[in-house]
């Protein structure tokens, strides 16, 4: 797996502006030794350099790589447009600058990180452990809208029209058949139903309401979330060998990395000062 913080760049994109990047930083005037194989207003890109940074970055090209002409046609309208842009004075567009700043967190997350990012290894063993405590649920439920900042009033009538509803379960009603005609949200239509999740899907106290159920066919008491109340019907759990198996270790993996990156800006915030008047953050 990639040890990069950010991905998404086609490969050409990368190799190019790598290239670019790494040939363009170190040009200017030449050495004595060095043979000129361009030259851009005052800046020089020399033969040299040129090669050995084209031959670095042909391993990013994987069916047809660029010809040597084009890579330096290249580097020459980038170092046109960033001398341009030096004209311009765009270095002190406060765009460009929030841009800039995006470059350099992103940079400097890959240069302290990304060794380290580089050892994390996800094992069989690992995923199929970290599965069976956490599977894939799918289930069902019955829901009734309350924000978490709802008046006394509407969270006292959200309770009645669940405790009605739990009611109409007891004598015997269909769970399925309720969830149609009582219950809130899209779901409704499916008779409660909102298929397969992990458990990044859903939320923390409906994932673990539902897991501690235990059996398929269960039903839970009043689940409170952030979106409201629910009544939640497991419905089958999805078994190891039937899972998405290279999913499970890919999220392995983001935890990880997350652990990683939490850690690394936790020291920066330990040696830094920061303050926040946390009265300004209400909903």
């Amino acid at each position: 797996m990639s040890s990069k913080i950010l991905i998404g760049l086609t490969t050409c994109f990368i190799a190019s502006t790598h290239l670019m990047t790494s040939a363009l930083a170190e040009t200017g005037k030449p050495d004595a030794k060095e043979t000129v194989l361009a030259r851009i207003n005052g800046t020089t890109i020399s033969l040299e350099e040129f090669n050995a940074r084209y031959k670095e970055n042909l391993k990013f090209f994987q069916f047809k790589a660029p010809s040597k002409q084009a890579v330096l046609d290249d580097l020459i309208k980038r170092e046109l447009a960033i001398q341009e842009a030096k004209k311009l004075s765009l270095e002190k567009d406060p765009v460009v600058i929030e841009r800039i700043n995006t470059v350099l967190y992103q940079a400097v997350l890959d240069k302290q990180l990304g060794k380290e990012l580089e050892k994390i290894k996800v094992s069989d063993d690992e995923a199929r452990s970290n599965y069976k405590k956490s599977p894939e649920i799918r289930t069902s439920h019955i829901f009734v809208a309350l924000r978490p900042d709802a008046p006394a009033d509407q969270e006292s009538a959200a309770k009645k029209r669940m405790a009605a509803i739990q009611e109409s379960l007891k004598q015997g009603a269909s769970f399925a058949e309720v969830a149609q005609n009582k219950s809130d949200g899209p779901a409704a239509a499916m008779g409660g139903d909102i298929d397969y999740k992990t458990k990044d899907n859903l939320d923390p106290s409906y994932y673990q309401a539902a897991l501690a159920l235990g059996k398929p066919g269960k039903i839970s008491g009043v689940v409170r979330t952030p979106f409201g109340l629910h009544l939640i019907k497991l419905t089958a759990i999805r078994a190891w060998e039937d899972a998405d198996q290279a999913m499970v270790k890919r999220q392995i993996f983001d935890e990880k990395r997350a652990a990683l990156f939490e850690k690394y800006m936790d020291k920066l915030r330990r040696e830094a000062k920061v303050s926040v008047n946390a009265s300004l953050l209400k909903d």
